[in-house]
């Protein structure tokens, strides 16, 4: 069984009722607020809400926005869970006493226990919700760091985690799904107040982050012919040791990169639709001689270049199963959440 989204989009309501709909959504949490001459110009959004082992995971893809929640709020829904976030643009938040300009894509958080004001424009924006009973452990730290930006490290390593959590959330079996509250408690411990033993206890966790933050980098400079270790750790903010560490049990840095890169020259052999030349799809993967890609191809795949194409265009193609293995031991964020 997997996690079920509740989804709340206001796009297949006429355009002059899809305010009103957006604030009933989040009403009485929050109210919202525009122009008077805005109320009846079309609001396009959407809401999705994944349980998460008792924390709750919304994305909220939304058009210029001014939200508020005041004392009123707080009376007629007294929720008051910790709230981290993050933010595709700059946000300006406004706190008892206090402002905030928080930048794209760095988490901040916020409790709603107390009164808030936020003002953004378009955004696509990630939202983890910590209820106090369920995560009483992270009280302490949480409330010292509410109203705050997270910066550092740790704080980018924090955003990159809420973003594959929420990737990852729909193919979350049942046992991990019950699993996901102590992981997510542990990853937050660890980002926020990191101490010998929260990131010891969150390494699984820190690991994958770490992992697909590297994955990321390297598919963007696939094409690059300068894309190796040393440049990838200031890609992606590691060590050299860190890297070589994470990396140990998939052969080594080297062959990581190389491996992504003959992956990437596989999918597109495999596209009867890609007509570029075989040396054109190795360049833009990185291997700039034909030759030394062909080599390396057929070693990898036990087929050359051209067997692969021809394959394809026959119909023929046989599956490539390689995947990241994490060290060999992770699989998954899923396999992660059981070692918990």
């Amino acid at each position: 069984m997997t996690n079920a989204p509740q989804i709340f989009s206001t796009r297949s309501l006429p355009g002059h009722q899809q305010r009103d709909a957006w604030n009933a959504w989040f009403t009485p949490v929050f109210d919202l607020h525009w122009k008077p001459e805005d109320a009846g110009v079309p609001f396009e959004a959407e809401s999705t809400i994944w349980p998460a082992g008792g924390a709750v995971i919304s994305r909220v893809r939304a058009p210029k926005l001014h939200s508020v929640r005041k004392l009123a709020n707080i009376r007629r829904d007294p929720t008051d869970h910790w709230v981290i976030g993050i933010g595709a643009r700059e946000s300006r938040i406004s706190l008892p006493g206090d402002r905030l300009l928080v930048p794209a894509g760095a988490p901040f958080v916020l409790s709603l226990g107390e009164p808030v004001e936020s003002a953004r424009d378009a955004d696509d924006r990630l939202h983890l919700y910590l209820p106090r009973d369920r995560f009483v452990t992270l009280a302490s730290e949480l409330d010292k760091v509410r109203g705050r930006v997270i910066g550092g490290g740790l704080g980018r390593l924090l955003a990159d985690y809420l973003r594959l959590l929420e990737h990852s959330l729909p193919g979350l079996d049942s046992d991990a799904g019950d699993r996901l509250g102590d992981a997510i408690e542990a990853m937050v411990a660890a980002c926020l107040a990191p101490t010998a033993a929260s990131l010891t206890i969150a390494r699984p966790q820190l690991d994958l982050t770490r992992m697909e933050r590297v994955r990321q980098a390297i598919r963007r400079r696939m094409h690059s012919p300068t894309l190796d270790p040393g440049s990838l750790c200031r890609e992606v903010g590691m060590s050299r040791s860190q890297l070589y560490r994470l990396l140990e049990g998939q052969g080594g840095v080297i062959r990581y990169i190389q491996r992504h890169r003959l992956r990437a020259i596989h999918a597109a052999l495999s596209d009867p639709a890609d007509s570029r030349s075989i040396a054109a799809i190795a360049e833009s993967c990185g291997f700039p001689e034909p030759s030394t890609c062909s080599r390396i191809f057929r070693r990898e795949f036990g087929m050359t270049p051209s067997d692969v194409r021809a394959a394809a265009r026959a119909g023929a193609l046989p599956a490539v199963t390689w995947k990241p293995s994490m060290n060999g031991d992770v699989l998954s964020l899923s396999a992660c959440l059981r070692a918990f």
